[in-house]
């Protein structure tokens, strides 16, 4: 596809980056400096250049997002939960873009109480977010954090909830959360390094005396860790902890004695990964100790904390990944995985029951949701499939009865689940390893070739990308597309070597995964290279970026939504936000091992003179996750590289950061603006 508006090219500035023995030539470093008003002129021509391209289809763009905006009740609450005395419910409000947050004492037919309205908070801001809402014990006071860039850096403040007014002045760069003390008058918070963005200090600060008072209470020095605080759920323990990709380390206090020393749980050792939950008078611990790669439970006495006192509570399975634990006070709940599907475990403290729930398809997503009180017989979890909207269920651990308290509208007549089809089938990758993809499409398509495919995945950190339902995603399947994810390895779907399998020295294994994907899909009939089209945000964006360096025939179109692409600059910098915290993701580059294998797969290091796919890159110009330079240069150097008249479009959120939009209806533009890309590229305009 020719176009005749000239796309924006550029300037080159010769910079030599040197490590090893060896030279890096970037052209584009330049565009490391969001404070030369070149940098920013740079980017607003890819916009305008972008405006330019896509006006052609911006009307149909503009019913995609009306249509996915129709498909959303706007008048809805969320299913109020209890906690300390009060339910907590979320509601919005049509013609709205933002949460208005109440609670209603003792029982729902009180009135309500208002805690946040996020759309009056909002005012004047391009970007809005509220987050960490943390009440006093007494139910009297409640922290917040608010960001209006984008950069997830909070400023931090308290409010009465009898009087509305502000305790204090706005403590900033943190991250927006608060834990009380069972005291009332003392809160601890995080504070981010203002550089790196790395949270490394809590603080503890007293009400009624000035925040220049706040006391250090713990630093966290090595900067490949980062630092939290919360309150058990049993409400006795203050809990910092300390964490990096591969180990933990926890302390502790009782929470009537703020003004204690916390203690260490288990001093860090370099691999022993654990988190801890309280009960009785007992730490429960799921770790991966002793070469338990899937994780185990155990426990110790709250007094006795150290390794050699853990004891086995549920023993290592092969099969079987531990990913959480809740506790009640007569129930304990597993969250399991095996052969990717989610499970959901309820065993008595007593002993006498161990049961699991029944889930019965292989393109599901069950997860414990809000279960915040600990002295109840009712877990909350939630239940959504591929073809399926979610559900809110209440399950009683005593009768075994579930209720389920709200099932996601859709909001359009033509919709029903009966005409979606889902299914999970395997890909052979190039080593041999089996590679799930599970998919949906509306029922009736032909394995003739001429289906459209979406194929996405992410593919790192353990995170794992479940086949979930979406409304919005109904505008693609309607059309005619298959929706697909590829779990590829580095997601945990498989269980923890899963993960191991897409890391460090193993990390192609996650783009050779998914170009068998894309290769099954097609040789199964699927699809086609004139019709499949790949996704992927973040490290997900790394990902699409390495495949199409490699395999750029198999797909008609890509989108790298805020896309890691520069990872061997980016790793070899210790001054950007989340680098030093990385380094057992992907490696360190001052090691030459991982240099050298970084650099084999780095998009923007290996971006070739070849035809590549249509190609559509969003980015935030304060995202705090992939600085927004990443995608520009890389965009700037496949302009000069690439042999094809395909398009390539950057477009930049001049107001954002990593997660986009922050208003309810505004990030359906971003999707809006996505799926009008593909479509348009299938020649389907209505």
């Amino acid at each position: 596809m020719i176009d005749i508006i000239q796309p924006p090219k550029a300037k080159q500035v010769l910079k030599t980056l040197s490590m090893h023995d060896d030279d890096r030539h970037d052209d584009y470093f330049w565009l490391n400096d969001k404070e030369n008003q070149e940098v920013i002129d740079y980017l607003n021509s890819e916009n305008d250049y972008y405006d330019a391209v896509t006006s052609k289809y911006k009307a149909f763009e503009n019913t995609l997002f009306e249509e996915m905006k129709a498909r959303i009740k706007e008048d809805d609450e969320s299913v109020p939960y209890k906690f300390n005395g009060y339910w907590y419910i979320v509601k919005y409000k049509k013609g709205k873009d933002y949460p208005i947050y109440f609670r209603k004492k003792d029982t729902l037919e009180n009135p309500d109480e208002l805690l946040f309205d996020c759309n009056v908070m909002a005012e004047g801001h391009d970007y809005f977010k509220l987050a960490g809402l943390s009440v006093s014990p007494d139910n009297t006071m409640i922290a917040f954090g608010i960001d209006t860039v984008g950069r997830r850096n909070y400023t931090l403040q308290i409010k009465s909830l009898i009087t509305d007014e502000i305790f204090f002045d706005a403590i900033e760069s943190t991250t927006g959360s608060a834990t009380w003390a069972n005291d009332n008058k003392t809160i601890f918070y995080t504070v981010k390094d203002e550089k790196t963005l790395r949270s490394d200090k809590v603080f503890k600060h007293k009400l009624g005396s000035s925040t220049s008072a706040d006391t250090l209470v713990f630093h966290e020095e090595d900067d490949t860790f980062g630092v939290a605080i919360y309150k058990s759920k049993s409400k006795k323990y203050l809990i910092i902890a300390c964490y990096s990709t591969l180990t933990n380390e926890y302390y502790t206090l009782n929470a009537d004695t703020p003004d204690g020393e916390f203690s260490v749980f288990q001093e860090r050792v370099r691999g022993l990964e654990y988190s801890i939950s309280h009960y009785d008078d007992q730490f429960y611990i799921v770790t991966n100790a002793d070469g338990a790669v899937n994780f185990k439970l155990m426990k110790t006495p709250e007094n006795t904390t150290k390794f050699n006192n853990w004891t086995e509570v549920i023993p290592h399975r092969e099969e079987v990944l531990i990913e959480d634990v809740e506790i009640f006070k007569d129930f304990l709940v597993i969250s399991e995985r095996s052969n990717g599907l989610n499970h959901i475990r309820i065993k008595r403290w007593d002993g006498t029951e161990d049961y699991y729930l029944p889930f019965d398809n292989e393109t599901y997503t069950a997860y414990t949701a809000t279960n915040v009180e600990f002295d109840t017989k009712t877990l909350r979890y939630g239940y959504n499939s591929m073809t399926t909207p979610s559900s809110s269920i209440d399950f009683n651990m005593v009768t075994k009865q579930k209720t389920i308290l709200k099932e996601q509208e859709v909001l359009d007549s033509n919709f029903n689940k009966d005409n979606y089809v889902s299914e999970r089938v395997w890909a052979i990758s190039t080593d041999g390893t089996k590679v799930p993809i599970s998919m949906v499409y509306r029922k009736g398509i032909k394995k003739d070739g001429t289906n459209p495919v979406l194929l996405y995945a992410y593919g790192s950190y353990g995170h794992t990308i479940d086949p979930s339902f979406s409304s919005i995603r109904l505008s693609l399947l309607d059309r005619g597309f298959v929706y697909a994810i590829a779990h590829v390895r580095g997601g945990e779907y498989l269980g923890r070597m899963w993960y191991e399998g897409g890391k460090l020295l193993q990390k192609k294994n996650t783009f050779t995964d998914f170009i068998a994907c894309s290769k099954f899909l097609i040789a199964q009939n699927y699809t086609s290279p004139d019709h499949l089209y790949a996704l992927g945000g973040s490290a997900g964006g790394l990902l699409v970026g390495a495949v199409i360096n490699e395999a750029p025939e198999l797909y008609n179109g890509v989108i790298a939504a805020v896309p890691f692409v520069d990872v061997l600059t980016t790793m070899l910098d210790d001054s950007i936000p989340l680098t030093t915290g990385e380094y057992d993701e992907w490696g360190n580059p001052n090691d030459m091992t991982y240099y050298e294998y970084m650099k084999s797969y780095s998009p923007y290091d290996n971006v070739k003179k070849q035809d590549y796919p249509h190609i559509l890159i969003t980015t935030g110009l304060h995202d705090s996750q992939v600085q927004y330079w990443e995608p520009a240069k890389w965009v700037a150097k496949l302009r000069t590289y690439k042999t094809d008249n395909n398009n390539l479009l950057l477009k930049t959120n001049m107001k954002a950061g990593h997660g986009g939009a922050s208003g309810r209806f505004e990030a359906l533009r971003e999707d809006a603006e996505e799926y009008a890309f593909l479509l348009n590229l299938e020649n389907i305009t209505t």
